[in-house]
């Protein structure tokens, strides 16, 4: 089979029809990312457009041409509304129909756009505009970690700067009322790029996709979806991370265990959802004081961790007494109600050749409780003597239990 027009547009029409209809089965499956079906839509569009383009010379130019490049034109904005959707914004209606609409405007009403030059100028602006457009919404969302956004982008911009140049191509091009326009080596050159492309686009984009979903899933596993800080599981996977980088480069840091004062009393006197927004505001009170290269996790219930890289003992102290301020200020008064939310915390010191993180999380635990016992809303350091403080009292009590189930017993 040669290599023309004719053959191209053959092809292209059972691609493109074939790709619509893999996006939107793809959409079924997974309804949930609503843009593939817009892309679906798209491609089927493009296929019915090809079809009314190849009908040249056998039916009306208000068909050929007039009606193909309009339904052209809907299938590149639907091509860009789906990235709107991808992105998490609103279709806009109107400019879906917008070049459509102006194509028959100015071919039909303007005096400047009879030449079939003007009016391959026109239709090439106008699929530029939605093509690059398409490429600024994807650039737009690049704050979204997805590797295959890139190559959307690239080549996205490139298609569109393509079109443009079919204006001074179309001055080589034998356009004629008759059909020898399809023997044209420019038009099956452009032809088939356009076949290429929008092979291209479509497996970029389900790509796409599939990694927000594998993403979102990820994300569902590690992140606490109440605060949005990592998880009890991603927190120590991470903190590993750090453990091994902290024996290369010998830093210190420090381990911030934070509990919250009263919580319960909380949700029974306000209410869980109330509650809900005090761990939600110390989760955002204690990213903001924290850097890029500190963690912070929720281990469970109103029990908070944070590890400061590079931290001594003065400023893991500072930087835990900032965080209690702040999050004292915040949230005394939460929707409207006067919850008095305070938090204490306990800090344990990691020196610059030992990360041992179930050590240093007792430790700070037993810096918890010592602010606890001495009226809460406090920082303690971590010391020798409180833990061993904390291991004779531990001592006592087990000593006074002994007899205690003794007589019980008896």
């Amino acid at each position: 089979m040669a290599l023309d027009v004719n053959t191209l547009f053959l092809v292209t029409i059972y691609v493109e029809a074939m790709l619509g209809l893999l996006l939107l089965f793809a959409w079924v499956q997974n309804s949930g990312i609503h843009a593939v079906a817009w892309w679906g839509c798209a491609h089927l569009l493009r296929a019915a457009s090809i079809v009314l383009f190849g009908m040249y010379g056998s039916v009306s130019d208000a068909i050929s041409i007039d009606l193909a490049n309009a339904i052209l034109f809907t299938a590149f904005a639907l091509t860009w509304s789906g990235a709107r959707v991808f992105n998490g914004r609103a279709p806009e209606p109107m400019y879906i129909v917008g070049g459509a609409i102006l194509w028959i405007l100015l071919t039909h009403t303007s005096s400047l756009f009879e030449s079939l030059d003007a009016k391959v100028l026109l239709a090439s602006g106008i699929i530029c505009a939605y093509t690059w457009a398409t490429a600024y919404e994807f650039w737009h969302g690049r704050g979204e970690p997805l590797v295959s956004r890139w190559p959307a982008i690239f080549m996205l911009f490139a298609h569109g700067a393509l079109f443009l140049l079919r204006t001074p191509l179309a001055q080589v091009l034998p356009w004629s009322p008759s059909s020898q326009v399809f023997d044209s080596v420019w038009l099956t050159v452009l032809s088939f790029e356009a076949l290429l492309f929008t092979i291209a686009i479509a497996f970029i984009l389900l790509a796409m996709a599939k990694e927000r979903t594998e993403m979102r899933h990820k994300t569902a596993a590690l992140i606490d979806p109440l605060t949005g800080i990592a998880n009890r599981r991603a927190f120590l996977e991470d903190v590993m991370v750090m453990a091994k980088r902290q024996q290369v480069e010998h830093r210190p840091a420090a381990v911030l265990l934070a509990d919250l004062d009263h919580f319960k009393s909380i949700n029974d006197r306000f209410g869980h959802a109330v509650g809900d927004r005090v761990l939600q505001i110390f989760a955002a009170t204690a990213c903001s004081k924290l850097s890029s290269a500190d963690l912070i996790g929720r281990l469970g219930g109103e029990e908070f961790v944070i590890v400061v890289y590079d931290a001594g003992r003065d400023q893991g102290l500072a930087i835990a007494e900032r965080i209690r301020m702040a999050f004292e200020d915040t949230a005394s008064d939460v929707e409207g109600r006067s919850v008095g939310g305070t938090v204490s915390m306990g800090v344990a010191i990691a020196d610059m050749n030992l990360f041992d993180i179930p050590a240093l999380l007792q430790q700070s635990d037993e810096a918890l409780y010592c602010a606890k016992e001495r009226g809460r809303n406090r920082v303690e350091v971590a010391s020798l003597q409180m833990v061993l403080d904390r291991a004779n009292e531990a001592e006592a009590e087990a000593g006074h239990a002994t007899p205690r189930v003794a007589a019980n017993a008896a």
